[in-house]
């Protein structure tokens, strides 16, 4: 190798000089892509919702982010190299605008021969390494990314690669791996992440530097190139034979962003948004570290054949960002009826009587196309099925409805607007604003309804896009209570563009609701708030880089049927009585409470074995603790072990659901009461 000055400084304070590997070969830029390049610039600055320049603002923005995706834990890259590339900062626009993306390789071209460099003699010595860790040492790894810098000396960037890798060792070992086996999962993970540079070819790095520059106007805006592309169409989401979640890349790791409602991940385990995948075995075989791995690379690994199980080993985000666990899933397609509308019944009983309030679940806004375009006339679809459930359930005798649209990531527009219809006789649901300020609104015209009585929806931070159309209508309406959390924000619609190689996905317009507001990086705010286990501060568009704002329109002509802020007022004290003595919600807020105290104790994370293990058995003591008071206070049976805690077990699904219930039910009391006063008051008059 060129760098010929590397030494990995060993805990023992031995150096070891870096040992010559094949040259590594430069990539240029791929020349059928210069018109690909200038295609880029004139679609973003015609198409986009924003109609951005692409200019020297944008270049040094996209610098960053170029930066960020190549390296972005600042594991390979120096100070002084960056302060080397720094001069190419406004070039990006101009390389773009002119067809000439040199830039982006020469950057590449450094980065890939400093990685070459380091893992060769990282794969080397790591026999030597993990011999030689002392696990009795007290010292920590920093990991708060807002603390990350880029090392200033190749000292300090050994230092870290070496906690980095005593970490990892450390999970491994207290996994109950061998010496032995540790040794031989951390070479396989480096040669994996070597075979990923040597795989990496020119387009895929011009699809990096590409999509610097669409990340700097907006997270949804995203250029792909032909096998990406492919990708792309079948959704990221491994719904076809896999096991049904939405993956992303995040630093060196492979993210859940959310789970497919239906799918083997959501019915299988307890797998959460922002759990991270370290490791991937198919059934029968070793387990392969995947930390590094491409993300298609990893969607490939995951899968597979239908009825074939798949393992995961996965660091939960509601845990101490230490401590790893594996899982194994059986892989499965998701069917239209596994994310069909569900109905259910909660009995409450109030002074003596029992008052059924319907429940109607909904993972998803969906419309069997197919069907339809085979002209069946009994095709299934979120709305018609949602009507026959109120159908049914008013045959029961349902005093009041709630639609729980919680993890609900949207779907089909058409479907939210005819979904909403069913609660509203007519008018305007959505309002939808193109890239050339026209307002297009959207809404029920058949005049009938099939439901009027009082009515909730759930929302949580999952619930997005369709979801909180709906939910912002009904709230705008004054038609419905929105109970439990803010919902995710995206209020953007992307379309997607052919290219002259690959596509181009580009936000071209932004929802709004009926009184104007956007739905776009606020959300629906619920008027009255649940505890949450979401994190706010790591889901939903306002986490993501460069959200579009959230503004507001002229509001449309809508009647409003129930003044719902008059009613908050008189629910919510009884909702906080309730509560506070609910077992089920004190575990949910005890739980939260820990996690919370958590997220800000393990910004670093112990190197010592022992304390890592007392963290471990302190964390499972509390978690078994919270779960048995929960049990004992609703006359379950206990249970021994955090293990035998399974994910039906969760304190916030029914528990929301029925206080929700509740809810409905102090609000007809408020009416009947208003009622009786209105008649009283009425016949003193008479």
């Amino acid at each position: 190798m060129n760098y010929k000055h590397l030494l990995f400084c060993l805990f023992t304070g031995l150096t070891f000089a870096s040992t010559q590997a094949a040259a590594y070969t430069e990539l240029q830029p791929p020349h059928e892509y210069d018109t690909v390049s200038k295609e880029l610039v004139s679609m973003l600055e015609s198409e986009h919702y924003d109609k951005p320049t692409i200019d020297d603002r944008i270049s040094e923005e996209a610098f960053n982010y170029y930066l960020d995706s190549l390296d972005p834990s600042k594991s390979f890259l120096l100070q002084s190299d960056v302060d080397k590339l720094t001069k190419y900062k406004d070039s990006f626009d101009d390389a773009l605008r002119n067809g000439d993306t040199q830039v982006a390789y020469t950057i590449y071209n450094l980065y890939a021969k400093r990685i070459e460099d380091r893992l060769n003699q990282v794969e080397k010595d790591i026999p030597k390494i993990v011999k030689g860790f002392d696990y009795t040492k007290q010292e920590s790894l920093n990991n708060d990314p807002d603390k990350l810098k880029w090392a200033t000396t190749e000292s300090e960037l050994n230092e870290y690669w070496r906690k980095r890798l005593k970490n990892r060792a450390l999970i491994l070992k207290m996994n109950g791996d061998s010496e032995e086996k540790i040794i031989d999962t951390l070479e396989r993970r480096y040669k994996n992440q070597l075979r990923q540079v040597d795989q990496t070819n020119a387009v895929d790095v011009y699809q990096i530097f590409a999509n610097a520059i669409t990340a700097t106007l907006d997270p949804h805006t995203s250029y792909f190139a032909p096998r990406a592309s492919e990708t792309f169409n079948i959704n990221m989401s491994l719904s076809l034979e896999g096991i049904g979640a939405v993956l992303q890349a995040d630093d060196d790791y492979t993210k859940i962003v959310r789970l497919v409602p239906g799918g083997p991940a959501a019915t299988q385990t307890d797998l959460a948004p922002n759990d991270k995948i370290i490791a991937v075995g198919q059934e029968g075989k070793p387990m392969v570290d995947i930390v590094g791995m491409r993300l298609d690379d990893v969607v490939e690994m995951i899968r597979g054949e239908r009825d074939t199980k798949v393992n995961l080993e996965i660091i939960p985000s509601k845990g101490d960002g230490q401590t790893s666990k594996k899982i194994t899933i059986v892989r499965k397609k998701v069917k239209l009826e596994d994310q069909s509308a569900k109905k259910d019944i909660i009995h409450i009983k109030r002074n003596g009587e029992d008052y059924k309030v319907g429940l109607i679940h909904l993972p998803t806004f969906y419309s069997d196309f197919a069907a339809i375009q085979r002209g069946d006339k009994n095709y299934k679809s979120s709305t018609r099925d949602t009507k026959k459930l109120i159908e049914e359930l008013r045959k029961e005798n349902v005093v009041a409805l709630i639609l729980d649209l919680r993890n609900n990531g949207g779907g089909s527009l058409q479907e939210a607007n005819s979904l909403a219809g069913l609660f509203i006789p007519s008018g305007p649901v959505v309002q939808i604003r193109d890239q050339k300020g026209r307002v297009t609104p959207l809404g029920d015209s058949d005049g009938d309804i099939t439901y009027s009585g009082p009515l909730a929806v759930l929302t949580n931070r999952m619930s997005a896009s369709a979801s909180e159309i709906v939910a912002g209508a009904l709230q705008d309406y004054g038609r419905a209570l929105i109970l439990g959390g803010q919902t995710f924000g995206k209020g953007t619609v992307q379309v997607l563009q052919d290219m002259d190689k690959g596509q181009l996905k580009v936000t071209q317009a932004k929802f709004y609701r009926v009184s104007g507001e956007s739905t776009q990086h606020k959300g629906v705010i619920p008027d009255m708030a649940f505890p949450s286990l979401i994190d706010d501060k790591l889901v939903g568009e306002s986490a993501l880089d460069n959200p579009l704002p959230w503004d507001k329109i002229h509001e449309t002509r809508y009647p409003v049927y129930w003044n719902m802020d008059a009613y908050v007022p008189l629910l919510e004290p009884r909702h906080e009585a309730r509560i506070k003595k609910d077992p089920n919600f004190i575990a949910v807020v005890d739980q939260i409470n820990d996690y919370k105290a958590q997220a800000e104790k393990y910004k670093t994370i112990s190197l010592n074995e022992k304390a890592r293990e007392a963290q471990t058995e302190a964390n499972k003591k509390r978690e078994l603790e919270r779960e048995n008071t929960r049990r004992k206070a609703l006359g379950l049976e206990l249970v021994k072990s955090v293990e035998d805690i399974k994910p039906s077990d969760k304190a916030d699904d029914d528990a929301y659901a029925h206080e929700a219930a509740e809810i409905l039910l102090d609000f007809i009391a408020i009416n009947q009461k208003a009622e009786e006063a209105a008649k009283h008051q009425q016949a003193s008059h008479n």
